[in-house]
């Protein structure tokens, strides 16, 4: 890419990320297009489709999220870290509104600019929830895909202003769920009610 072109898209990719740190992944292209100065064709010649600039726009964080997971898979606590990584997908989740939904619709598309991005995701979700099972951590009637879904589920559930204020509460149920026997990450237990 020439030097020129290359600041061109930096601009864009600069642009499109304060419109769709206001407005979510319903951002229009064309808005994002009046905002940088420049006409739409410019912009769909750099991104012909919004997963491609969706895509350019998360890869930096997509790439850092399985990078991490690559670390959690050396841990010797396997139900620790696949609880660390349910952390750091909810922040990712949390990082564009309305990502999650378009992520979880592209995973299953080979054609989307966000297929390989998702794929990789969902591999290292997978690869950590059978180091877990492995170590008598995780529970065994579960795959890979089950928990791409829970993941999505639970992110896009935080997405919305309602449930937002309670994303680490929600992730810890699901955790809680997915670990029964991970010491100290049960769901806490009622008291019991005192005898008559």
């Amino acid at each position: 890419m020439r030097a020129d072109a290359q600041k061109n898209r930096t601009h864009l990719l600069a642009v499109a990320r304060e419109v769709v740190a206001e407005h979510g992944v319903n951002a229009s292209m064309r808005d994002i297009a009046r905002r940088a100065e420049v006409g739409l064709a410019t912009l769909l010649r750099h991104f012909p489709t919004r997963e491609a600039l969706f895509e350019a726009l998360l890869c930096t964080h997509l790439d850092a999220l399985v990078q991490t997971a690559d670390g959690l898979e050396k841990s010797d606590a396997p139900g620790e870290a696949l609880v660390s990584w349910f952390r750091e997908w909810m922040a990712f989740a949390q990082s564009y509104r309305g990502v999650v939904a378009m992520m979880a619709a592209a995973h299953t598309n080979p054609e989307s600019a966000l297929y390989a991005a998702c794929a990789a995701v969902h591999s290292a979700s997978a690869r950590l929830l059978l180091r877990a099972q492995a170590g008598g951590q995780a529970r065994t009637d579960m795959n890979g895909d089950d928990l791409f879904g829970l993941m999505s589920a639970l992110g896009w559930l935080v997405d919305l202003p309602a449930f937002a204020p309670r994303a680490d509460h929600l992730s810890h149920i699901v955790a809680s769920a997915i670990l029964p026997n991970l010491p100290g990450h049960g769901v806490a237990k009622r008291p019991a009610k005192p005898e008559r």
